[in-house]
């Protein structure tokens, strides 16, 4: 039996009426393995940062895990972004997913004055990055020098209790093999990565990290994916949506297809109550189609 993870997507929205803990928290009392937010800190709606409003759900929950879906790049420096995950993941009692991401819009990375990198610069930087925080997660005095990054016999104290899992969002083909062989976990969109394409892609990311001597077996491949539980019939692709039935079919499909996570973005209104309709009417029947079990994030 295949052990499945469930994971919804909260908001970051700071408008009126937004609350992104409450929503948080009713996650957790649904039994959803984990939440997730996006990273996206420039532009004109009114949201919270990620990684502090993440912070501020950890601090409110007991036990739901928090993923950031994904950190871009460009806009925190790989060594404040390994002090940052393990000061979070040890205050959370161990429950972070740190996703990462090369950065895809380049138009807010201007904005911020951050410049923009090449599409192969952003492969590369990627994988210095995560060589960074593993080596300052796991080695005294670490230097590193890359054509992005560099350290200098920098000491990091105290260092990761465990292995924090890294999810990484790619889609290109050095991407995905850099996610095989030094990532957890790959983490696309539905949409991004169309259907017809999703099971090579996720072939190289195992093949990658077959290659690279690590066992593909423990490598979580999740999918984030847009639904919406409605009893009218389903809207148009990528939205996986439909009465709970059917929405259960498509997303049992993923689940047989070797997604071992689904990562939830209701498209409906209100999230909640969508939140509820997935917990309650669609996810056990996605468990039993597919001969799934849910089980804990980590």
């Amino acid at each position: 039996m295949t052990n499945v993870l469930f994971g919804l997507n909260v908001p970051a929205s700071a408008a009126p009426g937004a609350d992104p803990v409450a929503l948080a928290r009713l996650a957790e009392e649904l039994g959803f393995g984990f939440v997730s937010t996006a990273d996206h800190p420039c532009g004109d709606e009114p949201t919270y940062e990620t990684w502090t409003m993440l912070s501020w759900i950890a601090a409110s929950t007991s036990r739901i895990t928090v993923a950031t879906r994904v950190l871009g790049l460009p806009y925190r420096q790989p060594p404040m972004v390994a002090k940052m995950a393990e000061t979070l993941d040890r205050l959370s009692g161990g429950r972070l997913i740190l996703g990462l991401g090369g950065g895809y819009s380049d138009a807010e990375f201007a904005a911020f004055g951050l410049g923009t990198w090449s599409p192969r610069d952003k492969v590369d930087g990627l994988a210095e990055a995560i060589g960074i925080i593993r080596g300052l997660w796991t080695q005294p005095g670490f230097t590193f020098d890359g054509k992005h990054f560099r350290t200098a016999q920098a000491d990091l104290e105290p260092k990761p209790g465990h292995r924090i899992p890294i999810w990484l969002g790619t889609f290109g083909a050095r991407a995905l093999a850099v996610t095989g062989r030094l990532a957890d976990g790959w983490i696309p969109s539905l949409g991004y990565a169309p259907p017809g394409e999703l099971a090579a892609m996720r072939d190289r990311v195992l093949a990658a990290a077959a290659a690279a001597g690590r066992d593909p077996g423990q490598f979580t491949c999740a999918l984030n994916l847009q639904v919406q539980v409605d009893e009218r019939p389903g809207a148009d692709p990528p939205v996986v949506a439909g009465p709970p039935g059917a929405v259960a079919r498509q997303l049992a499909g993923f689940v047989r297809a070797g997604f071992t996570a689904l990562n939830f973005i209701p498209s409906g209104r209100p999230v909640a109550e969508q939140a509820e309709r997935l917990a309650r009417e669609v996810l056990p029947e996605v468990a039993q189609a597919a001969g799934a079990c849910p089980h804990p994030a980590g």
